[in-house]
C-alpha cells in the first residue's frame, strides 16, 4: 500500500522548487551542496519524502531565504486555518493557482522576462495581448 504525500511537505517541497528555479539552480547542485543525490531532491521537491528540520534549514541557507519562506502562502485547506470572516462568500483562494504557475518552468521564464521589460506601457500592452490570447 503506498502512502500518499502529506500535502504540508508537498507544499514545502513545491517552494524547495521555486526557490531553486528562480536562482537558476540545478538539482544536482542543490544535491552537491546538502551531500546528497539529485534524486533525493527530487524526492523532497515532490513531497515524496519529508524534509527534517535540520536540512531545511541548511535549504535555506544555500537557497538565502527565510525558513519561513517555504510555508509562505500556503492554502488554508493545509494549514487548517480558519479563513478570515470578511474573505467573502465563494471567493476562491487563488493562492494555489498562482504558485503552480509561477513555480512551473513556461512561468518562470515568463515572469522573468516580464520583469526586464522596462517600459511600463510595453507591459500593459503585453498583458493586453496575452488576455486576448486567453479568449
Amino acid at each position: 500500500m503506498t502512502k500518499s504525500p502529506n500535502p504540508v511537505d508537498i507544499h514545502v517541497g513545491s517552494r524547495i522548487r521555486l526557490r531553486r528555479m528562480m536562482i537558476g539552480m540545478s538539482q544536482e547542485r542543490l544535491g552537491e551542496r546538502l551531500g546528497l543525490t539529485f534524486q533525493q531532491v527530487q524526492k523532497y521537491e515532490k513531497g515524496a519524502n519529508r524534509v527534517g528540520a535540520s536540512r531545511l534549514y541548511a535549504i535555506s541557507r544555500i537557497l538565502e531565504v527565510p525558513v519561513e519562506f517555504f510555508f509562505a502562502d500556503m492554502p488554508d485547506s493545509i494549514s487548517g486555518e480558519k479563513p478570515e470572516q470578511n474573505a467573502g462568500m465563494g471567493e476562491p483562494d487563488e493562492t494555489s493557482f498562482v504558485m503552480d504557475f509561477v513555480s512551473s518552468s513556461e512561468g518562470l521564464q515568463l515572469n522573468t522576462a516580464f520583469k526586464k521589460i522596462g517600459n511600463q506601457e510595453t507591459r500593459r500592452k503585453l498583458v493586453d495581448l496575452v488576455k486576448t490570447l486567453a479568449h
